[in-house]
């Protein structure tokens, strides 16, 4: 299972990426555990910019809005 965070303060940018992995993770039908850190220490511990994207703790996106189709394959190349 997939470990995916979501780091960001609540932003619309934020929300677009939270929007845009939980619609990448159903239409692949993949288990993942996805979680919205807002936290901002706890975002600090991984980035500068929001909104960003960790899967199994390796960032993979920060300061910006992946395309549903990048996080299709971050998280292929995750899993």
């Amino acid at each position: 299972m997939l470990n995916i965070k979501v780091l960001g303060t609540g932003c619309a940018k934020c929300r677009a990426l939270e929007k845009n992995v939980r619609q990448v993770v159903d239409r692949l039908g993949i288990e993942a555990q996805i979680s919205k850190v807002s936290n901002l220490d706890e975002i600090l511990a991984y980035v500068l910019l929001t909104p960003a994207l960790v899967i199994n703790e390796r960032v993979k996106a920060s300061g910006r809005v992946p395309s549903p189709a990048e996080i299709e394959r971050l998280i292929a190349e995750e899993n």
